[in-house]
């Protein structure tokens, strides 16, 4: 690696931030990018450079500074080599950004076709005193469609001594036509490892000293950015000085140490509003702002859920290692789709917050709201039992001899919350008009009875219609009211034949579930399974009403012509009446 004050001590500008100061110079400074380096540095030994590269990625992961380097090494007075010398005028040129033959571009604000066809024009002239003219586009995703059009064929044919590097954070905006003229790498983000391991590096190459969980604090918090990282740690040199601990770097950031986290976090699992408020209010009150507080929770259910669903402590994103343990114990207490809901309680409650000046409220609404979950791990627990067929609604814990007395208490317990979300849904249905929704009310009225009824009417074709009557004045709900809309009933048998008014009415009782009840609604009354048959009675066409009378085109025009409105219009813009179309759809039997 080069001098780090190498940069500093050439610039004017005095204080250089550590971004910049501490700049990879050579590919195995790159940190967290080996197989790009790998891949260049081959690249290079074996004489199969292209002429254009794509380098993507997010922040702060390398893509300009691994562009320079790979422009140092083809550039070197010793090269092309992987292992540029440092000391020639090109390396020192590129190192310092003042290279006459690596130009570098900001996409952002040169983005228009003008400007490439400047570049296009000045491809041409040979470079000054390099091996090779290298073009650097930061940001080329901003260039506009017609700029990308512009540079298209000396993209793809440009003059053996012309090299293009393009660095992105959104690839998915650069059109396919360029993409395919490139050769991509895809830079990934840095791991917190190896983001602590450089932060400590430059922390004892300047004499600072720093504690074990600011670094870690400093690298989680970085999201896989190394630029992040060390903008942080800039920050903190100005704030703490020659030492910095872990209580410096909360202060900074506005955040919650992970203790207090935690212990917010078993209040709310357990269910302790209060006490849950009450924390929220201290961690405020002390500095903490409501945004990252919200976010730091956010961060700690993400690892419960991964926890929850097996993964150990290297797969967690946020807690560190020596919180791990009690995680790990919280996440078992916790029920998977609890820790889902809480999620997007929390996600839904930052995105309001962005658009809101009542952020702390928001927060104490989202912690309430997650207090007062329900437990929907045994909701889905009985669904899977459902659908196995294998319900259980006691408690299965208890033992087999306990009383009934107590058991049947606990299903009837169990039934009723389970009722509870049942009926909220058919209320909502019906309030927004779905007509469905009445028998989801009325579906647990009529139960399937455990034994034969016991026959309250003989049924024959001379009272059918009364006992038709009788049996659906025993259904609540929307399937009783719709299946007294008949105008026929006939017996056949065991078969009841039930004209119905129209076909709307048929095709509604004849719906699986309430054809079920109303042939079970019968069966009590009469001691009998009985079938029915819906029909739809036919409505006959209307006999001796004359058609009205046609009138010609004549008639037509003098009849508009009367009206004021088409009056006043034929004298305000001098017109006449061509043709009078009739707006209303003809009668069926015309």
């Amino acid at each position: 690696m080069a001098d780090p004050n190498q940069e500093n001590s050439s610039s004017s500008q005095g204080y250089l931030v550590v971004a910049r100061r501490f700049r990879p110079q050579s590919f195995s400074d790159l940190v967290g990018q080996g197989t790009v380096s790998q891949a260049l540095s081959n690249a290079i030994d074996r004489d199969r450079v292209g002429h254009a590269y794509l380098f993507a990625g997010a922040r702060g992961v390398g893509k300009t500074s691994t562009a320079r380097i790979f422009a140092k090494c083809l550039n070197c007075e010793t090269g092309p080599t992987d292992q540029p010398c440092e000391t020639c005028d090109s390396c020192q040129g590129i190192t310092s950004g003042e290279d006459v033959d690596v130009l570098e571009i900001d996409g952002a604000s040169n983005n228009g076709v003008d400007q490439i066809r400047q570049l296009r024009a000045n491809v041409s002239i040979l470079p000054s005193r390099s091996r090779f003219k290298i073009y650097v586009v930061d940001e080329v995703h901003m260039l506009s469609k017609s700029a990308f059009n512009a540079l298209l064929k000396t993209l793809e044919e440009p003059p053996a001594h012309v090299k293009f590097f393009f660095c992105t954070t959104d690839p998915e905006k650069i059109p396919i036509t360029v993409l395919s003229r490139c050769q991509r790498f895809d830079l990934p983000p840095i791991s917190i490892e190896q983001i602590k391991q450089r932060l400590h590096s430059i922390c004892q190459e300047l004499g600072v000293e720093i504690e074990e969980a600011a670094l870690e604090i400093l690298a989680r918090r970085a999201g896989g950015s190394m630029r992040d990282s060390q903008s942080l740690l800039d920050q903190l040199f100005s704030f703490c000085g020659d030492r910095i601990t872990a209580s410096d770097v909360h202060t900074l950031l506005g955040t919650a140490d992970s203790g207090r986290v935690l212990e917010l976090l078993d209040a709310v699992i357990e269910s302790q509003t209060v006490q849950a408020l009450t924390l929220v209010g201290d961690l405020i009150d002390g500095g903490v702002e409501a945004g990252q507080l919200t976010e730091q929770l956010l961060n700690v259910f993400r690892d419960m859920m991964a926890s929850r669903v097996g993964c150990g402590e290297e797969q967690f994103l946020y807690c560190n290692s020596a919180d791990a343990p009690k995680l790990q114990e919280l996440a078992a207490s916790y029920g998977l789709e609890q820790t889902l809901a809480a999620v997007e309680v929390l996600d839904n409650a930052l995105i309001r917050m962005r658009q809101s000046s009542y952020v702390r409220t928001l927060l104490e609404t989202a912690v309430v709201r997650i207090c007062k979950l329900p437990n929907l791990q045994l909701i889905a627990d009985l669904v899977e039992q459902a659908k196995s067929g294998s319900v259980n609604l006691g408690n299965p814990q208890a033992s087999s001899s306990a009383p009934q007395k107590k058991t049947a208490k606990k299903n009837e317990t169990v039934k009723a919350n389970i009722a509870a979300p049942a009926a909220t849904s058919a209320q909502s249905s019906l309030a927004s008009g779905d007509q469905s929704a009445g028998d989801v009310v009325d579906e647990s009225a009529t139960a399937a009875p455990d034994s034969e009824p016991t026959p309250q009417l003989s049924i024959n074709e001379h009272n059918c219609e009364q006992v038709w009557r009788k049996a659906i004045s025993s259904i609540d709900g929307m399937t009783g009211d719709v299946a007294s809309s008949f105008s026929q009933i006939d017996l056949q048998g065991d078969k009841l034949i039930v004209t119905m008014v129209d076909a709307y009415h048929r095709d509604t009782c004849q719906r699986p579930e309430r054809k079920s009840r109303l042939e079970q609604s019968l069966r009590n009354l009469t001691g009998r399974p009985m079938q029915i048959e819906f029909l739809a009675q036919e409505k006959s066409k209307p006999k001796g009403q004359p058609k009205p009378p046609q009138m010609s085109r004549i008639q037509k025009i003098r009849q508009i012509e009367r009206d004021p409105f088409v009056k006043q219009a034929i004298e305000l813009f001098d017109a006449e009446i061509g043709e009078v179309v009739s707006r209303t759809k003809p009668a069926a039997d015309e």
